[in-house]
């Protein structure tokens, strides 16, 4: 297997954004392509989790290919819920390990501002179990029974939840990409309105737009793919052993070490999927950065924090950079690619070695990927 690397990253400013999808998503790209030097890939892997009903446009790959000026190229997409652009991103690296491609342009990107909440909420809501949705169901209710059992069985605090949102917005405010870019207080958090009990609304992603990229190379580049891993996990959440801990991020995370060589000992910094804010502390442990029952009162310690001991969600996480669904497995790429490499302008950490970890729908579809400093 070759090894693969990362020569260029790119992303737009996230948030409310009037560019169609497809100009976000050309954006990203040509900012990847200009840092790697590379005018056009050999294959292009797009990530779009329901452009056909978010923005009305079906065959996305092809028609994301041709508005970037490169029709001729092969494209595919690539969709796995809310952590497409983690998939694409694996299959990218595929194509470069196994000798199909010698450089593979990913790119990922949502647009669903322009819908009421409603809808979008609706629009995620089917990548969770059918029969779950029909007693009315959505994400965040789901999240908040995870959330519910994790402070019953674990004794997480409401302090601690609110603390992961405190860190993470204090982490956006230093990013000039971030959808939110003010911090928010720990009282702000408490008293934000209710959204699926325990869950506030500031424990809660927000609904964004944007787009994100890598350009992926079989020649040296300055960040190299060390490993990724696949892990899943039932479609029903009423059908799994345990609701506070995801099986699919633990078995993405053996995967990713296995072929790395190297455990969890070694990661510097990382980004991870923090939809809601406990998931990020269920991440933590899963991935073996803390040890069980540690992550609240580390992230209240101020472990994870920029000045800590293990930074985690630098860019602000999907919290405050903001969760443009497929883009964002890619974002988190980019962010930990930029801090590599010491483009992380205002939030710049020391390090060689990162992870990315990406949830598709509710922990259904994981992904957990390993970058290392040439």
């Amino acid at each position: 297997m070759r090894t693969v690397w990362i020569a260029g990253a790119g992303m737009t400013r996230i948030g409310r954004r009037p560019e169609p999808l497809q100009a976000l998503m050309a954006e990203a790209a040509h900012a990847a392509l200009a840092m790697a030097g590379h005018p056009e890939p050999d294959a292009i892997v797009v990530a779009a989790m329901n452009p056909e009903e978010f923005v009305g446009d079906g065959n996305f790959a092809s028609n994301v290919a041709s508005y970037m000026g490169f029709a001729e190229v092969p494209a595919v997409r690539i969709e796995t819920a809310t952590s497409s652009g983690a998939a694409a991103f694996y299959a990218g690296f595929a194509q470069v390990a196994a000798g199909l491609a010698r450089t593979v342009l990913v790119v990922g990107g949502e647009k669903m501002t322009h819908l009421p909440t409603p809808r979008v909420s609706e629009l995620i809501g089917r990548s969770i179990d059918p029969y779950e949705r029909s007693y009315g169901a959505t994400m965040p209710a789901l999240a908040g029974l995870v959330t519910r059992a994790l402070m019953a069985r674990h004794g997480v605090t409401e302090r601690e939840l609110a603390q992961v949102s405190v860190k993470n917005h204090a982490h956006g405010a230093r990013n000039p990409f971030a959808h939110f870019q003010h911090p928010v207080t720990l009282e702000e958090v408490l008293e934000s309105r209710v959204v699926a009990d325990p869950l506030r609304l500031l424990h809660c992603c927000p609904i964004s737009d944007g787009a994100a990229a890598v350009v992926l190379t079989a020649e040296r580049g300055p960040v190299r793919v060390a490993g990724v891993g696949q892990g899943t996990d039932t479609l029903a959440l009423r059908h799994r052993r345990r609701l506070t801990s995801f099986r699919a991020t633990q078995a993405a995370a053996r995967a990713a070490f296995a072929m790395a060589g190297f455990g969890p000992e070694r990661v510097d910094f990382a980004e991870v999927h923090d939809a809601f804010a406990p998931f990020e502390l269920i991440a933590l442990e899963d991935l073996g950065l803390v040890p069980p029952g540690k992550a609240g009162r580390a992230t209240l310690d101020g472990e994870t924090a920029l000045d800590g001991r293990l930074p985690v969600n630098p860019s602000g996480g999907l919290k405050a950079r903001g969760h443009p669904l497929a883009a964002t497995g890619i974002a988190q790429i980019v962010e930990c690619v930029w801090q590599l490499t010491g483009r992380a302008q205002g939030r710049q950490l020391q390090g060689r070695v990162a992870l990315a970890h990406s949830i598709g729908g509710l922990a259904t579809n994981n992904w957990v990927t390993l970058l290392e400093a040439a």
